[in-house]
């Protein structure tokens, strides 16, 4: 590849991430109140995380979190942890279309990853108020409807599992040193919230040649598909943008952002925009029949590795996921009559259709695969400290 090529390829790169890397330098530890420093493991050009005031980062918090993360007590029949549905060798998703909970319920969506959570404006594929980690939990621990960890009535019972591990007793003391009594849920919800913001990955062999110039491992098909991804003909970072490759973002010391929601034209039931009635998207919190089958774009990183893919895990392969895009919206069954999603009247602008022949979706591909991160996969830090399954 010619010089001038690959120096419009770094530039490329260089303005992908410009935003977040531009923004205010770092604070260093003597700016920051003792009770909050911790000293976050950073790849190059991610910036630092923001971090509720009442919930600083903490060593022992952190390690906390990581326990009860992988802990089946932590759920009403004993059953099922986080780590259950957040597989760290799959990106922290669970490999499955649609999300089963801890008493076998079927979601009608599909698990997120967890990579990079500390960044995103919003937190699940179409709620846009909850944005803060130690909410979101509330969500797969007392929702019944889908039942996810089935705490809700359970507490008691799940609390007091918790206390009679001497584990527990020993960490839950480290990390709030000041309670009373520390094994509570708001407590519980803190330490894994601050061990999930901890969950960073942006070591692909794409970020080391943008930031390193260390070519090995991506390729030349990357290059080019690299070329293609930013392209104004395939507009794909127009919505899987930024650092993230997943839209807006926030950190400390950065500028508020507006959470982004797409409508990619994955389904057109009737012939008039409808999703399935249980999952139609952003319209179940708005109300407002412009926001039907509207969804947060999911982060590309790791992408080779989190399939099947879209929000309800409707699209087995990266291949057929540009497919889709490029024909603008999915042509899909209903009954007797064909409906085609890129006629969905609710669909968004950006999605708009592109030409793509064979070598150049190989090529995408390649690109897409050049975003995985294997040390994040299998990072020791992030990983089950229980050596045995815990036992009641």
């Amino acid at each position: 590849m010619g010089g001038l090529e690959r120096g419009g390829l770094w530039l490329a790169a260089i303005l992908f991430f410009a935003c977040p890397a531009a923004g205010p330098p770092r604070l260093s530890s003597e700016a920051v109140p003792v009770a909050s420093r911790f000293e976050w493991q950073l790849p190059a050009g991610f910036p630092e995380p923001r971090v509720p005031a009442d919930n600083p980062m903490t060593d022992a918090k952190v390690k906390l979190g990581r326990h009860l993360f992988y802990d089946r007590r932590l759920s009403g029949n004993g059953s099922l942890s986080c780590a259950g549905c957040h597989r760290p060798e799959l990106a922290f998703t669970d490999g499955r279309a649609r999300a089963v909970g801890s008493t076998g319920e079927l979601h009608p969506r599909s698990t997120m990853s967890l990579a990079n959570v500390a960044y995103n404006r919003t937190l699940t594929w179409a709620d846009p108020h909850l944005r803060r980690l130690e909410e979101q939990l509330r969500l797969p621990m007392f929702n019944e409807q889908p039942l996810e960890l089935g705490l809700r009535g359970r507490e008691a019972e799940v609390l007091a599992r918790l206390r009679r591990e001497p584990r527990y007793r020993e960490l839950f003391a480290e990390a709030y040193p000041e309670a009373a009594d520390a094994i509570r849920m708001e407590q519980i919800s803190q330490a894994i919230a601050s061990f999930e913001r901890t969950l960073i990955s942006g070591n692909s062999a794409y970020d080391r040649w943008v930031y390193w110039g260390e070519g090995e491992g991506f390729s030349e098909a990357a290059r080019r598909g690299m070329r293609l991804f930013f392209s104004e003909r395939l507009g794909c970072s127009e919505c899987h943008a930024g650092f993230t490759f997943s839209g807006p973002v926030e950190y400390r010391g950065g500028p508020e952002a507006e959470p982004l929601f797409h409508n990619t034209g994955l389904y057109n039931l009737e012939g008039r925009g409808f999703y399935p009635l249980d999952d139609q998207g952003l319209l179940e919190h708005t109300g407002r029949s412009k926001d039907m089958g509207r969804f947060r774009a999911s982060t590309l990183r790791n992408i080779e590795v989190t399939a099947p893919y879209m929000h309800d895990g409707s699209i087995a392969t990266l291949e057929a996921v540009i497919q889709h895009y490029a024909a603008g919206g999915r042509a899909s069954r209903a009954g007797s009559r064909t409906t085609v999603g890129r006629e969905n009247p609710y669909k968004s602008p950006r999605v708009r259709g592109f030409s793509i022949d064979e070598e150049e979706r190989r090529q995408l591909v390649a690109f897409l695969k050049s975003l995985t991160d294997r040390a994040f996969l299998s990072q020791p830090r992030f990983s089950d400290p229980w050596v045995d399954p815990p036992e009641e």
